[in-house]
């Protein structure tokens, strides 16, 4: 299988197939539903979202590995090392994942300051603990997640101007990443970390104090729990604003989008559905609800692609 993936991605090179191996290794051990998603999409598309997930993930290791011996001041340098190892054009080829991703970035000619971005984001998270209101949330995110949206649509394609359907790409990867706060807030909460809006939250008197409360005693005190419905509602808007976009995507990357947008919107359907008690559990799509809606997808898949296929024959007879 990954023989016909890297195959039909044109990735000749041995040491390159090897790299993009790794990250192919990384997707399926560290992004369940991200990987089963990504199954969806054509054999030649896959090696390329691999590979930005792998460095994606590599860079949160650095951040959020648990090791006591590693201080701000050491994840800070690999970061940097990270960086400078990325835009040091090519001559670090030996590390799998950058060596992937510098081959995606160039095979789908994905705009550099994306990356950029997402590094200075992730060296906020060195030192910003708090975000005082959604603005400056919003500078976080631009970085951490709506750029990730970026990278990929180049390598999904659009049925017109990409620029169209650019601000729908980063509004899913903003989504993403507002539910992963939402689910994850007592996580992030151990890692000294809110990411949600204090302003907002202050609305419903919640504040940090509140909420290591409600992570002491694990339960969701009635304040939390509406702020937490509040953001709740905001991520579901945003929500709707992605999907609207998935009709601008080539037509074989649709069902894989179209499945990320379900499983993932799932899980608010989960935390809203246990009542918002975050503290005392981390909600989840079931693994049999997770495989339905991938089947679905993939037969959707399976259809459009010979489809293409079909017209593609077509046409050149």
């Amino acid at each position: 299988m990954i023989r016909t993936e890297l195959d039909a991605a044109g990735v000749a090179d041995p040491a390159l197939r090897l790299a993009y191996r790794h990250c192919r290794r990384i997707a399926a051990q560290h992004g369940r539903t991200y990987f089963l998603a990504t199954r969806l999409l054509a054999p030649d598309q896959r090696p390329a979202v691999h590979a930005l997930y792998g460095f994606a993930r590599h860079a949160d290791d650095i951040l959020d590995e648990f090791d006591p011996a590693l201080d701000t001041a050491t994840r800070a340098r690999r970061l940097q090392r990270l960086s400078e190892h990325l835009f040091a054009g090519g001559r670090h080829r030996q590390e799998p994942v950058i060596a992937a991703v510098t081959d995606t970035i160039g095979r789908y000619g994905i705009a550099a300051e994306l990356f950029e971005d997402f590094l200075n984001s992730m060296r906020m998270d060195l030192t910003v603990t708090d975000y005082p209101t959604r603005a400056a949330l919003n500078v976080y995110m631009r970085g951490s997640a709506e750029v990730i949206g970026l990278q990929m649509l180049p390598i999904l394609g659009t049925v017109g101007d990409p620029d169209e359907a650019a601000p729908h790409a980063a509004a899913l990867g903003r989504a993403f990443q507002l539910t992963n706060f939402l689910r994850d807030v007592d996580e992030d909460l151990q890692r000294n970390r809110i990411y949600l809006p204090a302003d907002e939250l202050a609305s419903f008197d919640v504040d940090r104090e509140l909420l290591l409360w409600c992570h002491e005693q694990r339960r969701t005190d009635p304040r939390v729990r509406a702020a937490l419905a509040a953001q709740h509602d905001i991520t579901r808007t945003i929500y709707r604003f992605a999907a609207e976009g998935i009709s601008a995507l080539a037509p074989r990357s649709r069902p894989c989008v179209s499945t990320a947008l379900t499983l993932y919107s799932e899980i608010l359907d989960r935390i809203e559905a246990s009542d918002f008690s975050v503290f005392s559990g981390r909600a989840t799509v079931a693994t049999s609800r997770r495989l339905r809606v991938a089947a679905g997808g993939l037969l959707r898949s399976w259809r459009l692609r010979l489809a293409e296929s079909y017209q593609q024959d077509h046409g050149a007879a």
